[in-house]
């Protein structure tokens, strides 16, 4: 297919993350050649540095579970307040003056810390592939994924696994059968955490009949609202109820399993049935809830972890989870309000291939009206400050202001505001007060910038997409930070 002047132009800043210094000549020859290249069965590039995996940021995770129980311990051995007695207060000390319990407390809180700065430095490491890599399709496809299966760093415990979460869960299986991914997502200790699922116990279990704990709901709500099928799909409350109690015994290691030997005898028994897996996943068999399960029309029968495996493989095959995962796509990539032939060719991609995605990004980059040149899309804040970065051919190199700008613009790092994801409209990102936050950091951008001529910042940003009044304004600026701040707001820019 002969491409026209703006094609690679639209193939680096709608289907990437935008166009670095000379990219765009180096695409100009085929630019769905670019594209399709960088589908690999492999998955997604991985951002540098070394971090921790997943099984180390268990134990890391347990232990501070681990510190956190005996804090809790401290406190509740603590005299109470208005207590006089000599012999309590020399037996109890108080937790902020006993040096022991002091200690512990510290110790929790340096490993609190340890996490989240940890789990900052791979928000940066990803913000600095975003900047600089070759394969921007490969990378903003990777970001749709981790954002349809969302988990955020607004809890601290799926916070803290959010980084393995994307390396491991995600990264890998971008490219692969969407049913692998979505299967991978839910069982990682991130989504189990995110969405309470690791507490959900059933109430006819053999735990559930000792001790006064419930079915939660939450993960099996979300798998079917808005990592599969969707509200539309025509299931009912009690598939969601009977979804949970398949659910249930998916969980993660815990501070008591560490604790074997001074336990009864059968709470180490369960303890050694729920042996982790590489990914930190656990099953536990004695809070299971017995018993077979109808979703969707369809019995499962009891088969412990497998029942709760086949029902999301079903729910990843359904036609509904391939109808509205096709919108979304196109939603994200093209318009708010994609055209429905193209919607119709990544159902039809998606149905024929059984979900592998690889097949549906083909079917993304091949279809006609993924190449409209009128830009349709807003940038995110992230979108935009690394679209930034790479126009510049820069890199972010701290996390404190990357975080400070996407948090001042509504973007915060790893923390979307709900299972929903990151919205992904313009009406979310367009309104006038995100305009001015959005000039803001582009002052500050361009004033640091060390570009020697924003005119070949801004053809080499848009190249065929740059607009003559957006053209003359750059080239008329009074100084080389108007000049690229006036670039950087401008339409052109702003839109992919």
């Amino acid at each position: 297919m002969a491409s026209s002047p703006t094609d690679a132009a639209i193939a680096l800043t709608r289907l990437g993350l935008g166009a670095r210094p000379g990219e765009i000549e180096r695409v100009a020859a085929d630019p769905r050649g670019w594209a399709t290249a960088q589908i690999r069965p492999q998955g997604a590039p991985q951002p540098s540095g070394q971090f921790a995996d997943t099984a180390q940021r268990v134990a890391q995770y347990v232990d501070y579970q681990s510190d956190a129980g005996q804090v809790r311990r401290d406190r509740r051995s603590a005299p109470q307040v208005g207590a006089t007695s000599t012999s309590m207060a020399q037996t109890a000390p108080a937790p902020d003056t006993d040096p022991d319990a002091v200690a512990r407390r510290e110790a929790r809180q340096a490993a609190r810390r340890e996490i989240t700065q940890d789990t900052a430095q791979e928000f940066l490491a990803r913000a600095q592939l975003g900047a600089t890599t070759d394969d921007g399709f490969a990378e903003r496809w990777t970001l749709f994924w981790a954002n349809a299966v969302t988990v955020s760093a607004v809890k601290f415990a799926s916070g803290a696994f959010v980084g393995q979460y994307e390396r491991e869960a995600i990264r890998p299986h971008v490219f692969g059968r969407f049913e692998d991914l979505v299967l991978a997502a839910e069982q990682h200790p991130a989504m189990l955490l995110y969405l309470d699922q690791a507490r959900s116990v059933g109430p006819d279990s053999v735990a559930g009949a000792r001790r006064n704990a419930g079915l939660n709901e939450n993960l099996a709500r979300e798998m079917m609202e808005l990592h599969t099928v969707g509200a539309d799909a025509g299931y009912t409350q009690a598939d969601v109820t009977e979804l949970a109690r398949a659910l249930t015994g998916w969980s993660i290691p815990t501070a008591r399993d560490q604790r074997q030997p001074a336990r009864p005898r059968r709470a180490r028994m369960a303890a050694a049935q729920a042996q982790p897996a590489a990914n930190g996943f656990v099953f536990r068999p004695n809070v299971h809830e017995p018993g077979d399960r109808t979703v969707m029309g369809k019995t499962y029968p009891a088969a412990g972890l497998a029942q709760g495996q086949d029902i999301l493989r079903d729910l990843a095959r359904h036609p509904a989870t391939a109808k509205r995962l096709s919108r979304r796509l196109a939603a994200h990539f093209v318009a708010d309000d994609p055209p429905p032939a193209l919607v119709a060719r990544l159902e039809d991609a998606w149905t024929r291939s059984g979900g592998d995605l690889a097949q549906v990004a083909r079917a993304l980059v091949e279809a006609p009206e993924t190449w409209t040149p009128q830009p349709a899309k807003i940038k995110t804040p992230y979108d935009f400050v690394v679209s930034t970065h790479r126009a510049l051919g820069t890199r972010p190199q701290r996390i404190q202001p990357l975080r400070q700008a996407l948090l001042d613009m509504g973007q915060p790092p790893f923390a979307a505001p709900s299972p929903e994801g990151w919205p992904d409209a313009a009406a979310d990102w367009a309104g006038p007060d995100a305009l001015v936050k959005r000039l803001n950091w582009s002052r500050t951008a361009a004033d640091a910038a060390q570009a020697a001529d924003p005119n070949a910042v801004a053809a080499a940003a848009l190249s065929a997409r740059l607009g003559e009044r957006t053209r003359l304004a750059v080239a008329r600026a009074e100084s080389r930070p108007e000049a690229l701040t006036l670039l950087f707001m401008s339409p052109e820019f702003q839109r992919r």
